[in-house]
């Protein structure tokens, strides 16, 4: 059950019965493990990506990334998983489609930001 059993509690007291509950928490699975599917799509037809990613070295406000591949897991309503680039790769803690050519991920150490990735420069 995606909902804490507190929350469950308090949905009850509100008047919502059990059945409603776990429909709904069967919802948030099912969109939760859709998204990870669309953000998988979406890096998995791209060999370039580009990103609003601070980088240490660069001046530009927008970054160019070749991509190897995303890879996700899903559990209740987390995303998480591995992007690997060429030549290095990052943790990813949660992420969403923003428009049809943008998606945004909440990368995890050594990034610890969420960024923007888009299929066309001018997206982002």
């Amino acid at each position: 059950m995606h909902f804490t059993q507190r929350e469950q509690q308090a949905l009850r007291e509100a008047g919502v019965d059990q059945a409603t509950i776990a429909a709904a928490s069967e919802a948030v699975v099912e969109a939760t493990a859709d998204a990870a599917a669309d953000l998988e799509a979406f890096f998995a037809d791209r060999e370039t990506v580009y990103s609003d990613m601070e980088m240490a070295h660069s001046s530009s406000d927008v970054q160019t990334h070749t991509v190897e591949y995303l890879d996700l897991f899903t559990h209740a309503d987390d995303i998480r998983g591995y992007l690997r680039f060429d030549t290095w790769g990052v943790p990813v803690e949660g992420g969403r489609v923003l428009s049809d050519g943008v998606v945004e991920l909440t990368l995890g150490p050594t990034v610890d930001a969420r960024v923007r990735f888009a299929g066309e420069k001018d997206a982002l």
